[in-house]
């Protein structure tokens, strides 16, 4: 009996010790990357020269200030091939470094507002002034995961 119980805990400890995984193995093979923000834009009909206007003004002139600030890595304006209908025509890509803080985000937000000459009211005008020549589909994020 004594031999039985002897076999079990040994048996048990076997078993134990192959089921422990190393510290290292234990880690994710993955790490985190940068943060992307898609935004889905429906231009209006007939609007594609405004819009593409805005874009390839203010809009790049944010842009490129995010940058110079480091807060954005890089930007894309993606068009849809043939949208069907619900989708969008084109995909606004944002590309930040990582997912800044509260207090962080609020101070950029300031530093931008001073930067653009505008305030809260002024970027509310704004977009409602841009839905007359486009719909926000809304925007996703997503965070890049990179094989270490």
């Amino acid at each position: 009996m004594k031999m039985m119980k002897s076999f079990y805990a040994g048996a048990a400890l076997l078993v134990a010790a192959t089921m422990a995984v190393p510290a290292a193995a234990q880690e994710s093979p993955l790490k985190r990357g940068s943060v992307w923000v898609a935004s889905r834009i429906d231009v209006l009909p007939g609007q594609n020269p405004a819009y593409t206007d805005y874009l390839a003004t203010q809009w790049k002139k944010e842009m490129e200030w995010g940058k110079a600030q480091g807060y954005i890595l890089s930007y894309r304006i993606l068009s849809t091939n043939h949208a069907r209908n619900g989708e969008p025509d084109i995909i606004l890509l944002i590309e930040y470094k990582d997912y800044a803080s509260a207090a962080e985000r609020e101070a950029a937000s300031k530093r931008f507002n001073e930067a653009m000459k505008t305030d809260r009211i002024k970027n509310a005008a704004a977009n409602l002034d841009r839905e007359k020549i486009r719909t926000s589909m809304g925007s996703t994020e997503y965070q890049e995961w990179v094989v270490k």
